[in-house]
């Protein structure tokens, strides 16, 4: 062995190092506290403005509400889920959207002087009439009926498929014990 690979391989060895270098100081060694990534704090709006979103919000909650203890889309926090969704979509799906939203809320400002997130009762569901036409395959040709469509389909999916409502439905069931099937004694 030559005197050059001699010096590289003590250098390398972590046995020649002064010994504060090897021991780390105790505050590398603290453990530390695991929290759930949901109670770290509130999202963030990636995609919508804040007229938009509340307008999703509030056309979210009148789509999916809170039914008999089971959690809606306010629950759920569909609307955030939706943010970012949309926030990687694509632009067509992004611009349906955007302008679904602005002119959801043009129309409650031009017809009630509030905005649609402000409304309630009759005054939000006459804006939403275009949901209540009879379902086909094609979509709509009004593209505000044709993104109140989009936008209700997929705001029922981001509620069903949230984890309050697999929290709900997981409460609600039985244990593994199945059916609890009553056995009759055989004579």
């Amino acid at each position: 062995m030559n005197r050059r690979r001699l010096l590289q391989t003590l250098a390398a060895s972590p046995a020649l190092l002064p010994a504060q270098q090897i021991n780390p100081s105790p505050d590398e060694n603290a453990v530390l506290q695991l929290a759930s990534p949901d109670a770290a704090g509130q999202p963030v709006r990636r995609f919508f403005t804040p007229v938009q979103f509340a307008t999703l919000a509030a056309l979210a909650e009148r789509i999916a509400p809170s039914i008999g203890g089971r959690p809606g889309a306010k629950e759920a926090e569909a609307a955030g889920f939706l943010d970012f969704l949309l926030a990687s979509s694509p632009r067509s799906r992004q611009s349906l959207y955007q302008r679904g939203l602005d002119t959801l809320d043009r129309a409650a400002r031009a017809k009630h002087q509030k905005g649609f997130a402000e409304l309630a009762g009759a005054d939000a569901d006459a804006l939403l009439a275009p949901l209540k036409t009879k379902w086909t395959y094609a979509m709509p040709a009004d593209p505000q009926a044709a993104f109140l469509r989009a936008a209700k389909a997929d705001i029922i999916r981001a509620t069903t498929n949230s984890r309050a409502v697999a929290d709900a439905n997981a409460a609600g069931r039985r244990r593994a014990t199945g059916l609890n099937p009553y056995w009759h004694v055989i004579d």
